[in-house]
């Protein structure tokens, strides 16, 4: 992986963390994990509590912004276009309307609860927008959000690399590359519980400045 990928996959990385704890925290939704929605969705169920509209609203939502990816990029590689970098941009456009939709709804309390519907739907579109995208254009680097596996990789990795008797340039790429998303998404995460602390219903602007340099990065197609 050259450079400016590995840059990009952190700021992706990155970006998901911030995105993910701030949804928990201003708008009680897991925006770059579904696996945790259906989580809660399946205890609600089984304890007899409230089920949560919007994390039943995330899941069709993420599924319909996903095919509307791959639909733009396919339509986008038809004409012989990049694809990477108008993909960015969608996903920083995205992440910019829940900012938007943020400051909205602290303005008008009557709309609290629709506008706070939007923000999560448009970050978790944004979110689907982002795996979308790396599944499409950037297929083989490490997961932006899915820190289970990408630890497992980086414990594997670790391991065939103490273990070899020669040189196992292989298993040392894995490592680099599945290390940079460890780190970058705890990074994010971390800059995203700072900013809901400090900037409250501004601290969408964190992801938002995050995805505006991620589309910025020049990648290859």
């Amino acid at each position: 992986m050259d450079r400016r990928k590995a840059w990009l996959v952190a700021l992706l990385s990155a970006t998901a963390g911030a995105v993910d704890v701030i949804g928990f925290q201003r708008l009680g939704l897991f925006t770059a994990h579904i696996t945790g929605n259906l989580v809660v969705l399946a205890a609600e169920a089984v304890s007899g509590g409230p089920l949560r509209r919007l994390q039943i609203l995330a899941i069709p939502v993420f599924i319909f912004a996903v095919a509307g990816t791959w639909g733009f990029a396919r339509t986008l590689g038809r004409r012989g276009a990049a694809v990477v970098r108008p993909l960015l941009v969608v996903q920083c456009l995205l992440i910019a309307g829940v900012l938007l939709t943020s400051v909205i709804g602290r303005d008008n309390a009557g709309q609290a609860g629709a506008v706070q519907g939007i923000a999560g739907m448009l970050a978790v579109s944004a979110m689907a927008c982002q795996f979308a995208m790396l599944h499409v254009a950037l297929p083989r680097v490490p997961s932006t959000a899915v820190m289970t596996g990408n630890l497992t990789q980086i414990v594997l990795s670790a391991l065939d690399v103490a273990s070899a008797r020669q040189s196992n340039n292989g298993a040392r790429v894995q490592l680099a590359a599945a290390g940079r998303s460890f780190v970058g998404f705890f990074l994010g995460c971390t800059t995203g519980a700072l900013a809901v602390i400090w900037l409250e219903r501004w601290a969408w602007s964190v992801p938002v400045a995050m995805a505006v340099s991620a589309a910025l990065t020049p990648v290859e197609r």
